[in-house]
């Protein structure tokens, strides 16, 4: 360190963006016209300026409840002052507790269990060593291989990654983890093309599990890891049929089914789970983002019942699970979490979200015709737009789109390549709606 940067630590220098590596982001352009937010309320942030901004993404999917919300805050601030920490191995605190039984509460079926992790990428690897390991249990140790899917995204772990299949996540990082298989994606624009809700054409796609078992035989297979809605990757809804079907072969050859949902549970798609919109439920669930609405990080997995069962046969002093964080069910965020869960419970936002997912589907669709513009899908409360490239340049028309929505129209989207995803916060209004696709059109007619 310089002495000039010595003489002035702890200083907020706003124009020194130098030092932060940001993930997923060209830093090199970032750092020439930084996009930067400096506080949020409800449905906006706000730019250093003031300028309000739409958030038409909830941050990252994250933000259900909206920002800054009163409730939220103040169990945060509350719990701050009263345990800062308690460690969560062989001790715990009561709010952990008591946010697990809430969130086994809302989930589908014996999903009775649940592990705190504190994100995506925590949860999708817990779920995974937890399959293997109770198949171990059950006295099947052969069985470890994992099964995800392209243009799957399961956060950014070994294990996540590995599963995962979208590809510029995986081609930097080496052979990954041995003994994984993926599953086709789902989408076929041909065959799916400006769909509202669940595509009609695809529950074929399913039979994929069929053939993977055949060639490695079940024997060998710990765990298929599917999102319900494949998210980052541009919102894919599974086509009728396809999840019950995978579930179908899954319990037919002893393979246990992980769901993720760090983007599709707690009101997203109008329910407090994917597995109770689609009515499957999986033998584990991965959740984070919305749990706490983005307000202090949290993931976790749920876990059916005799997953759980399968590790309590050790004598009493012994260790059940050897897999765990330091921050596992974190007093702050097990306040926040609870908080959350009353805001979404008051204010009725997973009916709310069912409510205006044919206002989001309508507006989204008004889209459709523009020359910019090759498909449009929406579910629950999402929509996303595939957008025309630019030849030899992928990602550059999505980049651009994203850019000119935060510089010119003072909105906040999601990109992924060519692709641009809306999730607002789940306290959207009409209006607010009707706002996001007006200015995506401008948006659109700026960068054509």
């Amino acid at each position: 360190m310089s002495a000039d940067h010595t003489a002035t630590a702890g200083v907020a220098i706003p124009n020194d963006l130098e030092a932060m590596w940001l993930p997923f982001t060209p830093n090199r352009q970032f750092k020439r016209e930084p996009r930067l937010v400096s506080r949020a309320k409800d449905m906006h942030y706000y730019k250093p300026d003031g300028t309000a901004v739409l958030d038409a993404t909830a941050g990252l999917w994250c933000s259900n409840a909206g920002h800054c919300r009163d409730h939220i805050v103040s169990a945060i601030q509350a719990q701050a002052a009263e345990l800062d920490f308690a460690p969560s191995f062989q001790f715990g605190h009561p709010k952990s507790f008591e946010l697990a039984s809430r969130i086994a509460d809302l989930a589908p079926g014996d999903l009775d269990h649940v592990f705190f992790c504190n994100s995506g990428s925590e949860a999708a690897d817990s779920a995974l060593k937890m399959a293997i390991a109770y198949h171990r249990a059950n006295g099947e140790g052969s069985r470890t291989r994992l099964i995800g899917r392209e243009r799957g995204y399961h956060g950014v772990g070994f294990g996540g990654i590995s599963v995962g299949g979208m590809v510029a996540n995986r081609k930097f990082f080496g052979p990954l983890l041995a003994g994984v298989d993926h599953l086709s994606h789902t989408y076929n624009r041909a065959e799916q093309a400006f769909t509202i809700g669940q595509p009609e054409w695809g529950v074929h796609l399913a039979d994929e599990l069929q053939r993977l078992v055949e060639l490695h035989d079940a024997s060998t297979i710990a765990a298929v890891i599917v999102e319900p809605m494949a998210g980052s990757t541009g919102v894919l809804p599974p086509p009728k049929g396809y999840l019950q079907r995978l579930r179908e072969i899954c319990d037919k050859h002893g393979i246990l089914l992980i769901f993720d949902e760090v983007i599709t549970g707690f009101g997203r798609l109008g329910y407090a789970t994917a597995a109770e919109r689609f009515g499957v439920t999986p033998d584990l669930l991965t959740f984070a983002k919305g749990v706490t609405s983005g307000a202090i990080p949290m993931g976790g997995v749920m876990v059916r019942k005799h997953i759980y069962e399968a590790f309590q046969t050790g004598p009493d002093h012994m260790i059940d699970l050897f897999h765990g964080y330091t921050y596992s069910g974190h007093p702050m965020a097990a306040a926040a979490g609870l908080a959350t869960l009353d805001v979404y419970r008051d204010e009725g936002l997973f009916e709310r979200a069912r409510t205006l997912e044919p206002v989001i589907a309508e507006a989204a669709m008004s889209l459709k015709g523009h020359p910019l513009i090759l498909d449009v899908r929406t579910i629950g409360l999402v929509a996303a737009v595939d957008l025309a490239g630019v030849d030899g340049l992928p990602g550059k028309r999505g980049f651009d789109a994203m850019r000119t929505a935060f510089e010119q129209e003072n909105m906040m989207v999601r990109v992924s390549g060519d692709c641009i995803a809306f999730s607002p916060p789940l306290i959207v209004s009409k209006e607010q709606i009707a706002e996001i696709f007006e200015k995506f059109r401008r948006v659109l007619d700026k960068i054509a």
